[in-house]
């Protein structure tokens, strides 16, 4: 078995009498594409949330590397080495798709407040390297030739793609997507599915939320399914398809009418 880059542990997240999450465990192995499906309100943003800090767990673990991030701040985690994106888009519209980048490649900058007001040697190497990598991020994306437009100003897709970018600027081990495809048309889709290979080609693990069940089943490893808080069903897309469970949860019938 490959080594578990992330493990969720008996994850349980309530908020006053609701429980949005109940004793979900999975993990997500090196170099894996998990995917983490459900119908809506299955909680599977909110389990999304726990994991990059948003919330903090009523009970249970999240174990990132081998390290608890349970309490950790958001940036902390980022620094830590997970980045997300958002179902909906959230870019700097103001700032050109290079500077985007370039405030994710930021996270991992190791000098401080004075190497930077005074301009020292390690800060403009930081600096120079920070360019860098946003270009080549950039070019990965092919939108490359848009570095110098405003982000508000790029198509739809091409926002969606500058926001992975930035995601991968930070220089993580798991990167989580939200829905990359909302909005997507089909033949976008098929091209969001060959990017999600490429970027997990490139040495990054990939935890996705997708609601499109054909890019789910042509591009996952292994499926975590979500039902009201709890897991339900975790196997490979083949065997996700055929489950009783997930056909009920999905068709809202009977797990005898789906077997």
């Amino acid at each position: 078995m490959s080594e578990a880059v992330l493990e969720v542990q008996n994850l349980t997240l309530k908020f006053g009498g609701l429980t949005a999450l109940d004793d979900v465990t999975f993990r997500i192995d090196e170099g894996e594409i998990l995917g983490l499906i459900g119908p809506n309100g299955a909680g599977k943003t909110t389990c999304f949330n726990a994991v990059t800090g948003v919330y903090r767990p009523t009970s249970g673990g999240i174990v990132f590397q081998g390290s608890s991030i349970v309490g950790l701040k958001k940036h902390k985690i980022t620094q830590q080495g997970i980045a997300r994106t958002f179902q909906n888009i959230r870019l700097f519209p103001t700032m050109t798709a290079l500077e985007n980048v370039l405030v994710g490649a930021d996270a991992q900058h190791a000098t401080g407040m004075i190497s930077a007001l005074f301009r020292l040697p390690k800060h403009r190497r930081e600096e120079q390297d920070g360019h860098d990598r946003a270009m080549d991020l950039l070019r990965f994306m092919g939108i490359d030739r848009k570095a110098d437009e405003l982000a508000a100003n790029l198509s739809y897709g091409d926002q969606r793609r500058l926001e992975i970018a930035r995601a991968m600027a930070t220089n993580p081990k798991l990167i989580c997507l939200d829905e990359p495809a909302a909005g997507f048309n089909p033949a976008e889709k098929v091209e969001l599915m060959n990017l999600i290979r490429r970027v997990r080609d490139r040495g990054f693990t990939v935890l996705l939320i997708e609601h499109d069940m054909k890019l789910v089943m042509g591009v996952t490893d292994r499926i975590v399914v979500l039902e009201f808080g709890r897991k339900i069903a975790e196997g490979s897309p083949s065997e996700i398809r055929d489950n009783p469970a997930v056909i009920a949860a999905y068709l809202g019938v009977d797990e005898e009418d789906a077997s």
